[in-house]
């Protein structure tokens, strides 16, 4: 039997305007609020209502049809700004009983990394506006990124979750199969690996004209899927859902791949689809030991995308020095400005690997170059430090 796991990250950041130095001391509102609704529009438009829309068709249609969401806080903020329809729509695919939300950090935040106060602080906001929203208390973790290693797997357990996801990156897992439950050294939470191969034909080749595989049917994949019965006992597809539309257009045929793929999958009588708390029910295949960093961007899978040059690690940590000052302003906005700078985009649209993965990193990103998003980022902070003297 093997067990579909189909999982998506839904995410929106609250971009950064190109702040200037002469602004410093005279301006506190740093964030592109005519970007942000555009790209909110525009992702509601070509991904959230239409993939929303295919979804709950599914869900009605196929009995055994199971899905998963993690959904960052500025994403629902926004969605509750300037698309409340996407919102309402999600908030019925929830409503099927067979859609299962996943908690994770509040701002899409690195603060596990550099503050496991703030962190926790992150998570029990963003697991209240679940339970507001939603209805639903969260069973499995899913950090930003998927950022992850042991001592985040004790951290996730002693906060009460069963599961947590993780990359399953070739590097840590050796010979092993991300096609199983493993359990972390000295924890008893169970991790949860993205199958990075097959996650990624449909997140990133599907349309690749060169990919000798293109093109992906979901017949064809549903046979991949399938032939890993009796070598393991789930497939863990993960990936960003603004696959459907936005990354894939919906003229490479990527809605109607998710239209039968259910059936396709379903009609292998050794598949079933999953919530990821169902698949944390497995017994552990083994232990994974994974003490430095992983995550699912970039060929490295570690945090070199948001932490990987000295642009990034300056002003990430300027950024968390100023934590305690911030909280004993006792001011709300000052708080939330600062929370909403936390946001891992801040810091990949800094990254300088303009590679193999340069397309990827320049997506979305409002800044003609990493150079200007660092100043941009730099002189925020300083203007943070003027506000929080006068106050």
């Amino acid at each position: 039997m093997v067990e579909v796991c189909l999982y998506f990250q839904v995410h929106q950041p609250y971009r950064i305007r190109n702040y200037s130095v002469f602004e410093i001391g005279s301006s506190h509102d740093y964030f592109d609020h005519p970007k942000n609704g555009e790209v909110m529009r525009k992702v509601a438009a070509k991904c959230y209502l239409p993939a929303n829309q295919l979804l709950l068709e599914l869900l009605e249609t196929h009995p055994g049809f199971k899905v998963s969401f993690s959904f960052s806080g500025t994403a629902l903020e926004q969605f509750q700004q300037y698309a409340p329809e996407v919102l309402d729509s999600f908030k019925k695919l929830a409503g099927t009983g067979r859609v299962e939300i996943l908690d994770e950090t509040y701002y899409h935040s690195l603060a596990f990394l550099y503050s496991k106060e703030e962190f926790r602080e992150q998570v029990t906001m963003h697991r209240d506006r679940i339970k507001k929203l939603f209805r639903q208390a969260p069973k499995i973790f899913r950090n930003t990124e998927l950022i992850y290693n042991n001592e985040l797997a004790s951290y996730a357990e002693k906060m009460g979750y069963k599961g947590v996801l993780a990359e399953g990156a070739d590097h840590v897992l050796g010979w092993r199969s991300p096609n199983f439950v493993y359990r972390p050294k000295n924890s008893q939470i169970k991790l949860l690996l993205k199958n990075y191969r097959l996650s990624d034909d449909i997140a990133f080749r599907f349309s690749e004209r060169s990919w000798k595989e293109w093109p992906l049917t979901s017949g064809k994949f549903s046979n991949w899927v399938s032939a890993v019965n009796g070598n393991g006992n789930c497939v863990n597809l993960f990936m960003d859902y603004e696959t459907f539309g936005e990354h894939q257009w919906q003229e490479t045929g990527i809605f109607d791949f998710l239209r039968h793929m259910p059936a396709e999958l379903l009609r292998h009588p050794h598949n079933r689809f999953s919530t990821p708390s169902e698949v944390a029910r497995h017994n552990a295949m083994d232990e994974l030991d994974i003490h430095n960093p992983i995550s699912w961007a970039d060929v490295e899978r570690d945090t070199s995308a948001w932490l990987g040059n000295s642009m990034q690690k300056a002003a990430i940590q300027q950024l968390y020095d100023l934590e305690q000052p911030v909280k004993e302003a006792e001011d709300d906005k000052l708080l939330e400005d600062w929370r909403k700078l936390q946001t891992s985009d801040n810091f990949y649209y800094m990254c300088t690997k303009w590679f193999s993965d340069g397309d990827v990193h320049k997506y979305f990103n409002p800044y003609d170059s990493p150079y200007e998003a660092y100043m941009s980022f730099m002189n925020i902070i300083n203007d943070l430090k003027i506000r929080m003297r006068a106050g």
